[in-house]
C-alpha cells in the first residue's frame, strides 16, 4: 500500500514539474515582471529540493528508529551536529558584495546565505578528498 502511494506522489510530482517546464517553454521563459517562468521554476526547484530533504530525513529517522530505536540518539546527535556546523558557517560568512558586480543592489541576506553555501560547499569538497585519501589508507595497512 506504500509504494502505490509513494509512486502516485512521484507522478504528481513529475506531472507538476513537467507542466512547470512546458509553461516556461510557452512563455519564452519571459514574462510580466515578478512572476517571470524562470523565477517560477527555481521557487519549484526549491520546494523539490525541501521535500526531498524531509523525505529522507524523516523516512530515515522512521527506519531507523523502528528498526533499532537506540539508533534514534545516533540519528538526532548527528543532525544537531550538522545544524551546529550550518550555523557556524553562517555566522562566519562574511556576506561580502561580489567585485565588479554592477546589477542591482542584493540584499545583505542573500549575500550571507550565498557565502554561507559557497563555504559549505568547499568543506564538504574538502571532507570528501580527505575521506577518499583516508579510506585509501586505511584499506591499504588492512590487506597488507
Amino acid at each position: 500500500m506504500l509504494n502505490k502511494v509513494f509512486k502516485w506522489i512521484m507522478w504528481a510530482l513529475t506531472i507538476i514539474s513537467v507542466v512547470i517546464v512546458v509553461w516556461g517553454f510557452a512563455q519564452g521563459f519571459t514574462g510580466p515582471k515578478g512572476d517571470t517562468p524562470v523565477s517560477v521554476l527555481l521557487n519549484w526547484a526549491y520546494i523539490m529540493t525541501f521535500i526531498a530533504i524531509g523525505i529522507v530525513v524523516v523516512g530515515g529517522i522512521a527506519v531507523a528508529t523502528v528498526n533499532n530505536p537506540k539508533s534514534f540518539l545516533k540519528i538526532l546527535i548527528g543532525l544537531v551536529i550538522v545544524g551546529a556546523i550550518c550555523a557556524v558557517v553562517y555566522f562566519t560568512a562574511p556576506g561580502s558584495p561580489a567585485i565588479g558586480y554592477t546589477g542591482t543592489p542584493v540584499s545583505q541576506n542573500a549575500l550571507k546565505l550565498t557565502d554561507s553555501i559557497l563555504n559549505l560547499t568547499y568543506l564538504t569538497g574538502v571532507l570528501s578528498i580527505i575521506a577518499i585519501v583516508v579510506g585509501e589508507i586505511v584499506s591499504a595497512v588492512r590487506n597488507k
